[in-house]
């Protein structure tokens, strides 16, 4: 017998047979405390997250999905759902509850002729990089190795290619969905288009998403990419000419600039290592020369303490920020939207830039713009297509003493920047904390996905998540 949390928070005995019933019918792992790998397992990219699932069941392939689901339904069980990746928020753990993982489930097929991929959801950004790449293609994604492809497409999905070819749920053509009634469908603009609508940027809120099918675009292999490191004693000047430069770049350009202490590269001195820094980190996607000409007045700025740019492997500037996102540490994350970075914007960043709470801590100003922005705020569930900068407060640390202190320095930090912001929210960067905000993170959409919510999951199964609630 296992004892599970039920849907409303109470709790509920699975007898043995029900137990042994449901193993027979499932074709990949089940899991509970005490048993040797669970341990491993349930271990999350987040160390802040330790919660400890009554039972897990890692899915080999779609079958085991429904047959998951279908047994959570008819025990009325408390369900959380986990791709690969980071999941900020812990969602895809919970204490006591039923554990849907999907983490085995890592094909990724690719048709050059059709130039699609389809990829099951327990795949990383790398192994889609890895498949898709071999051919010269890829997909707009994020800008980490590890982060989980099925989480990053439901919420949205931006990185180095977004302002060339859109989020990536803008290159989504279909999707394979496991719903709440343990019916598997496929959706895309001509099957269930309303489910459709809401998968791309709803998260999970209405089912299991067990197959993606992307739209894939001629990419490198190499591109024109690398950092620009300056002083933070430069910051001022280098956010304002940033400013400026970046609302005159050419779509195949992405710039980013991250504030943080500087991480012992290679290519600084060591006398900058952990020094207070500005990063413009870029990539080019287009004919390299091209590239050159673009940025050469970035290059040209000032007096930079470390520059690497050149050609690079488009997999392998994918994985140039893992080393900062290895898993075991800490994390917490606030983010707005931003239409424009104004002087009190430009300096508040540089207040808050100035006193991190750890050397591992970081403030990132994300380019959006060019594609992104050009597909209708109402075509998908994603609201966020007037924002020109998403900025992520990343704060980072090792001990659970200083929980307290870098929490509170980021929430103090989100505050100071509300007023600038401009709505909306990227749902990937939020909190478990922030289920207030979800409505304002859908704005005008939130209507929409309520109803979409009544038709696919009338019940809320799907609920640990940046959680969508169905109206009754």
């Amino acid at each position: 017998m296992v004892a599970i949390k039920t849907r409303e928070g109470g709790e509920t005995n699975i007898e043995q047979a029900a137990l042994d019933e449901y193993r027979s019918g499932f074709g990949g792992e089940t899991l509970a405390p005490g048993d040797s790998a669970y341990e491993e397992v349930r271990e999350i990219w987040n160390a802040m997250i330790d919660s400890r699932p009554a039972l897990i069941a890692r899915c080999q392939n779609a079958d085991d999905v429904v047959h998951s689901v279908n047994f959570a339904r008819a025990n009325d069980l408390l369900v959380s759902v986990r791709g690969a990746g980071h999941n900020i928020a812990g969602n895809s753990l919970t204490d006591g509850g039923f554990l849907i993982d999907l983490s085995l489930m890592t094909a990724v097929d690719v048709n050059e002729e059709a130039k699609t991929a389809r990829v099951e959801p327990g795949a990383t950004l790398g192994d889609v990089d890895a498949a898709t790449q071999a051919f010269g293609l890829a997909t707009p994604t994020g800008i980490n190795s590890t982060t989980g492809i099925a989480g990053l497409t439901l919420g949205g999905g931006f990185g180095w290619l977004s302002r060339s070819y859109g989020l990536t749920i803008d290159n989504l053509l279909s999707a394979d969905v496991v719903t709440a009634e343990g019916e598997l469908v496929t959706t895309s603009e001509a099957n269930h288009p309303n489910l459709f609508w809401g998968i791309r940027g709803g998260g999970g809120n209405f089912g299991i998403v067990t197959s993606f099918e992307y739209q894939l675009h001629d990419v490198g292999p190499e591109l024109l990419a690398g950092l620009i490191v300056h002083d933070a004693g430069d910051g001022l000047a280098a956010l304002e000419f940033y400013r400026e430069f970046a609302a005159q770049a050419p779509d195949e350009l992405t710039t980013w600039v991250v504030m943080r202490k500087a991480p012992p590269l290679p290519f600084l001195d060591e006398a900058v290592h952990g020094t207070n820094v500005v990063i413009f980190a870029l990539l080019y996607n287009g004919d390299i020369a091209e590239g050159e000409e673009a940025i050469a007045s970035l290059r040209a700025f000032g007096n930079p303490v470390g520059e690497h740019i050149g050609p690079n492997p488009y997999a392998g500037w994918q994985q140039a920020f893992d080393p900062l996102l290895t898993p075991g540490a800490r994390n917490y994350w606030k983010s707005h939207n931003f239409g424009e970075l104004s002087d009190e914007t430009i300096g508040t960043l540089l207040r808050y830039a100035g006193d991190l709470p750890s050397d591992f801590s970081e403030i990132f100003i994300a380019q959006m713009g060019g594609a992104t922005s050009r597909t209708a705020s109402d075509a998908t569930a994603y609201v966020g297509r007037d924002a020109a900068f998403v900025l992520n407060v990343h704060t980072r640390w090792e001990e659970a003493a200083d929980d307290d202190r870098s929490v509170a320095w980021a929430r103090e930090f989100f505050d100071a920047t509300l007023p600038a912001a401009i709505g909306g929210a990227y749902v990937n960067f939020m909190t478990a904390e922030e289920s207030g905000r979800v409505e304002a993170a859908y704005g005008a959409n939130h209507e929409r996905l309520v109803a979409i919510k009544d038709e696919y999951d009338p019940h809320n199964m799907f609920r640990l998540n940046q959680n969508i609630a169905p109206s009754g």
